[in-house]
């Protein structure tokens, strides 16, 4: 990590190289820039990328510019920022990656086809369709940074409780009589109420067996997305036992809280036992209303060592209790006509309302489509 004081001198070395590309950038903007680097990491490209963007770009016309100018001065071998900077290998590839991605306003479609910092949309777009198991170390943290901003939204239910509407079926008579007799009798307008809506619940259960190796960690990092963009989310994993990390998961530094989960549950890469692990949920949290109405995830393979006449029974137990099962199973890939073969799959085939993949970031993305709409 490069000192603070030299690093300052490479901050104020990049305003000066916006200046010469043309933007405005003042000396107040500077110190801005300086502050806003002091609490994030120095070498980490994609938190100078953000904080000089936010404090130093006033203009959305002047962001074409501004990228040019940050890959000119801190990702070219030859940039002035070189020699002062040593970075490894992977570091440019997570910016590179998470650059690439469009930013929280998007502009016209001919913005999104120009490069950004030297990938193109159809780059991206194919290492989303590339099976995690398929992917390199750089195209694997390249993929954790995009996984990151994918927005996750739990369906909505509708409770018993009411609100005020402005229009509706339901006829809101109590506070239509008090507005008629604020005017003594006179008729007063006909008010209506209509019934809240609330968040499903969430819940996660993965599978981290060793058949599931190259796809645990992907998996915890999208439950850790969940986890950050929705309240009410539980999580848990399970080889030969079922171990909650919902509170692991709360860190907000995916690494960190990765973490923490694996410190947490012991048995990593081990063997497996669905049944055992679901009938453990059903009896110690299904049954006490934490999956009452919610929608449970359940990210394995189908690859069970235990009893089937178990697992079947905690399957029929738990879509009793809740409202939808998806499962994610990566052996299905891109196959449309995936037919579960394995037995643990078999079994709980009855039970599941969707099944997914789960093997890249577009299933991943698919399944964040596909959440709100499963009412």
């Amino acid at each position: 990590m490069p000192d603070r004081a030299p690093f300052a001198a490479v901050l104020v070395g990049f305003a000066r190289e916006l200046r010469t590309a043309g933007l405005r950038v003042g000396t107040g903007d500077v110190l801005t820039y300086c502050s806003a680097m002091t609490p994030l990491d120095p070498s980490d490209l994609v938190d100078l990328y953000w904080a000089g963007r936010s404090t130093l770009v006033s203009r959305k016309a002047d962001i074409p510019a501004y990228d040019q100018a940050f890959r000119r001065y801190f990702l070219d071998e030859g940039g002035p920022a070189a020699s002062q900077l040593s970075l490894p290998a992977s570091a440019r590839a997570e910016a590179e990656a998470a650059l690439a991605m469009p930013g929280p306003d998007p502009g016209t479609t001919e913005d999104e086809e120009q490069p950004v910092l030297g990938w193109m949309a159809s780059d991206v777009d194919a290492l989303k369709h590339r099976s995690f198991a398929a992917c390199t170390p750089a195209e694997l943290a390249a993929l954790r940074r995009i996984m990151a901003r994918i927005q996750l939204t739990p369906p909505r239910r509708r409770t018993r409780r009411t609100r005020p509407a402005r229009s509706g079926g339901t006829p809101d008579m109590r506070k239509t009589i008090r507005d008629s007799l604020r005017m003594h009798g006179e008729p007063a307008e006909l008010l209506f109420r209509q019934r809240k809506t609330r968040p499903r619940p969430l819940i996660l259960i993965l599978d981290i067996s060793g058949s599931m190796a190259d796809y645990s960690r992907h998996l915890l990092q999208f439950a850790h997305t969940a986890k950050r963009a929705a309240t009410r989310v539980e999580v848990f994993c399970f080889g030969t036992r079922l171990t909650r990390i919902t509170r692991a998961l709360e860190h907000r530094q995916p690494d960190a809280a990765l973490k923490q989960a694996a410190q947490v549950a012991v048995d990593w890469d081990g063997g497996t036992r669905i049944g055992q692990s679901l009938d453990t949920f059903v009896r110690r949290w299904g049954r006490n209303g934490l999956c009452r109405g919610g929608v449970v995830i359940i990210c394995s393979d189908g690859l069970d060592r235990g009893d089937p006449e178990l697992l079947a029974a905690a399957m029929e137990r738990l879509s009793r209790l809740c409202y939808r099962i998806v499962w994610l199973n990566p052996h299905k890939g891109d196959n449309l006509n995936f037919r579960p073969s394995t037995l643990g799959m078999m079994v709980a085939a009855p039970h599941i309302d969707l099944l997914l993949s789960g093997h890249d970031l577009a299933s991943l993305e698919e399944l964040a489509e596909m959440l709100p709409a499963l009412n």
